[in-house]
């Protein structure tokens, strides 16, 4: 991948940049990504360890449509996945590379839209104990998936919000409107509830992250044993759990990713692929 960039940079061969305000201009950038975004996916097929697992084949002519026919829309990203199977770590990378482009980039937790449910952990006792007596918070009717929704379309049109925060120390509590999340014009969305229902609708690309089970069931009792004060014992509950509510209510949004990725990649390929997007795009005479 740092050939194909540095053959990008150095290229003498450069096309006129096209006036993107136009239509035929922004037709033009539709069918140079298409080109380019064929080559990304050939390289990486001949990769020892390539990082598209999956891709939808109806992805470049749509992203490509939207381009042309609603430039002034922010772009959306969302990332899905079972649990630890690496969705903050790549959301994260994600921002980090896109902000040393240069280029304005905000970041959302569909976490932070839980419900509140501190009056049931306190009926309950603690959160274990409700879990046990069977709420399932990892299903959509768990999450504040309308006000998600809403506040993902603001964000769409350029419209700043203030997401809420969900606490997770065990209280179940949600505190409204504590999180000022900017309309940047990139915004990278993370969590399970990405493409819950039709919030999945609102996302340009939709991404899933796909991880062995026993690397996720080992970073789950590693988090819950030193970042979260928990036994064993009890870490172990809840992966079976996860374990449940992944092949119920996640693995199912696979099928609606644009990409499926590999969990285990290494990141700083991915950085490469994204640095070689961003030449491509502005490497113009």
């Amino acid at each position: 991948m740092e050939l194909l960039i540095e053959k990008e940079l150095n290229s003498d061969d450069k096309i006129l940049k096209p006036d993107f305000n136009s239509k035929t201009g922004r037709e033009f950038l539709a069918f140079y990504l298409q080109t380019k975004f064929k080559q990304i996916l050939a390289y990486d097929k001949r990769c020892e360890h390539p990082v598209f697992k999956e891709v939808n084949p109806t992805f470049i002519n749509r992203f490509t449509k939207r381009l042309i026919n609603n430039p002034s829309k922010r772009f959306l990203i969302g990332i899905s996945g079972e649990s630890a199977s690496g969705k903050s770590t790549i959301c994260n990378e994600i921002k980090n590379t896109i902000e040393q482009l240069s280029m304005p980039v905000s970041v959302l937790s569909t976490d932070n839209y839980f419900n509140d449910i501190s009056d049931l952990i306190k009926q309950y006792g603690s959160f274990d104990n409700l879990r046990d007596n069977g709420y399932d918070i990892d299903a959509p009717e768990s999450f504040q998936l309308d006000l998600l929704k809403l506040d993902l379309e603001k964000l769409a049109h350029g419209i700043d919000i203030k997401a809420p925060k969900y606490v997770p120390n065990g209280t179940g509590v949600s505190i409204p409107e504590a999180i000022d999340i900017r309309s940047d014009k990139i915004i990278v969305v993370e969590g399970i509830a990405t493409m819950y229902k039709d919030v999945k609708d609102v996302f340009d690309v939709k991404i899933y992250i796909e991880t062995n089970s026993d690397i996720r069931r080992n970073r789950i009792i590693k988090r819950a044993v030193s970042e979260r004060n928990q036994d064993e014992a009890n870490a172990l509950k809840h992966w079976q759990y996860l374990l449940a509510a992944g092949e119920k209510y996640v693995k199912p949004c696979r099928q609606d990713a644009d990409f499926v990725l590999d969990g285990n990649s290494n990141l700083h390929y991915l950085d490469q692929i994204l640095e070689y997007i961003h030449a491509v795009t502005n490497n113009f005479q």
